[in-house]
């Protein structure tokens, strides 16, 4: 399975929109500091995912996830979440 995730930083509550294959490992891997973009925002909760059979399919929606429309959404969807 193909993953799209949001991360939601614990010291600043900025989001990080992402692809995997495999999201738990990922999410590992940005809370050891593996990652320079998030590594300054450690920790990283994981609020959000979506699977996909189609690798394509994933790609393109974590496209539109990073786009001001996708924001857009994320922000109706996760509303109580992200108070």
């Amino acid at each position: 399975m193909h993953g799209v995730y949001v991360l939601r930083s614990k010291v600043d509550g900025d989001l990080y929109i992402g692809y995997s294959h495999d999201i738990k490992r990922r999410l590992k891997e940005h809370n050891d500091g593996k990652v320079p973009a998030t590594r300054r925002r450690i920790p990283l909760q994981l609020i959000y995912c979506e699977l996909f059979i189609n690798r394509g399919d994933a790609m393109r929606r974590e496209l539109y996830l990073k786009s001001g429309w996708g924001r857009n959404y994320l922000v109706k969807v996760l509303k109580e979440t992200l108070e």
